[in-house]
């Protein structure tokens, strides 16, 4: 019994035709769009690259960028097939062609529920991605006469004037490392004599923080040195006063961010597949009510059109079959008490000429 069989007339199957003739160029656009969004968040990244770990972080907008590309060839070619669909003779050129079209976009559909799922799925990723090429960023900040280093300093300050954050989970990170160059410490002075003594690693450690932690809407001098010193401010106390540096830790700020981005374009990519599913829809509708004019041979009669010829459970078995039995193809059968009837047939003796042959009587 065929699933959701509706009944068309000639007027109803070029109304649907040209219908869908107009939602195929429209789904042409929505590629355009699902192209554009991939770009857009590749771009994103790659602003970011350097305070990012290598990963597949760039899977989700490669995979929207190759899906938006294929939406466009795959829906122009649609609107061609859907326009001729409203002549039942330009349709018989497109007969066999409709069917492995309708497969290819249902998997070219589903490409697209994939995509837009990993805009959700992606978090984890670019969450790990962040904290280990934000940490590597801020350990060679103060390396600044590196190459290949160089540029970190000023990436993580503006990374952090822009985004209004500070260091990777916080401001606190800072005070873990030695983010001030050697050049500029002085090597006479006993404070700093100290301090690398008194680390195990021989590193210049302060309680302080680089100047783009600083927050410009606060009312009092940024404090940068001895955050946690209230005898070295004049009525300070880091426990209850509000700090005057970004309290959010970069990786936060970047986060929620990309979040932002991807929970945008997941939503759009959802409605897209969505239409896409509808279009889909409706050219298999038209594909089998073109297919039973057909075979009925009225041209200007009514025809049927379904989503399933049969019943959801039978067509799953069918095309199990089908899969089941491509590697049987070229094997021979043996069914049991059977055999091949063309193995060891005994060969015909052509020449043999001890045929007796009967005589032909003479004409009188």
């Amino acid at each position: 019994m065929a699933v959701l069989k509706v009944k068309f007339t000639k007027t109803k199957r070029d109304k649907l035709a040209q219908i869908l003739w107009i939602l195929n160029w429209v789904s042409v656009v929505s590629g355009v769009i699902l192209f554009s969004l991939g770009l857009f968040l590749k771009i994103e990244i790659k602003k970011r690259s350097e305070v990012m770990a290598k990963g597949d972080i760039n899977s989700v907008p490669n995979m929207l960028i190759s899906v938006g590309v294929i939406a466009c060839i795959i829906n122009f070619l649609g609107g061609k097939i859907c326009y001729d669909c409203s002549d039942a003779n330009k349709f018989s050129r497109w007969k066999l062609v409709m069917l492995p079209y309708i497969v290819c976009t249902f998997c070219f559909t589903f490409c697209i529920l994939v995509g837009a799922l990993m805009c959700y799925t992606m978090r984890n990723d670019l969450e790990e991605s962040l904290y280990l090429g934000l940490r590597d960023a801020i350990k060679f900040y103060k390396d600044t006469d590196i190459p290949g280093r160089c540029f970190l300093k000023k990436t993580v300050d503006m990374l952090q004037i822009g985004f209004r954050c500070c260091g990777n989970n916080g401001f606190r990170d800072w005070f873990e490392i030695q983010w001030v160059s050697a050049r500029y410490l002085n090597m006479a002075s006993k404070e700093v004599l100290d301090r690398l003594k008194s680390n195990v690693d021989g590193k210049f450690l302060v309680d302080g923080v680089p100047f783009s932690c600083c927050n410009p809407s606060s009312p009092r001098p940024c404090i940068q040195y001895q955050l946690t010193n209230n005898s070295a401010h004049y009525n300070y106390d880091f426990m209850t006063e509000e700090l005057n540096i970004w309290v959010k830790g970069c990786r936060e700020a970047l986060l929620d961010y990309y979040t932002d981005i991807m929970r945008s374009i997941g939503i759009a990519a959802l409605l897209i597949w969505l239409f896409e599913l509808s279009v889909l829809i409706g050219v298999r509708y038209l594909q089998t009510a073109m297919k039973n004019v057909l075979l009925l041979g009225d041209l200007e009669g009514e025809s049927d059109g379904w989503l399933l010829e049969n019943s959801f459970v039978e067509t799953a078995k069918y095309n199990i079959n089908i899969i089941k039995n491509l590697g049987k193809a070229n094997q021979v059968s043996t069914v049991s008490g059977t055999n091949d009837p063309n193995i060891d047939v005994q060969n015909t003796n052509c020449g043999n000429t001890n045929i007796t042959t009967k005589s032909i009587p003479a004409a009188r």
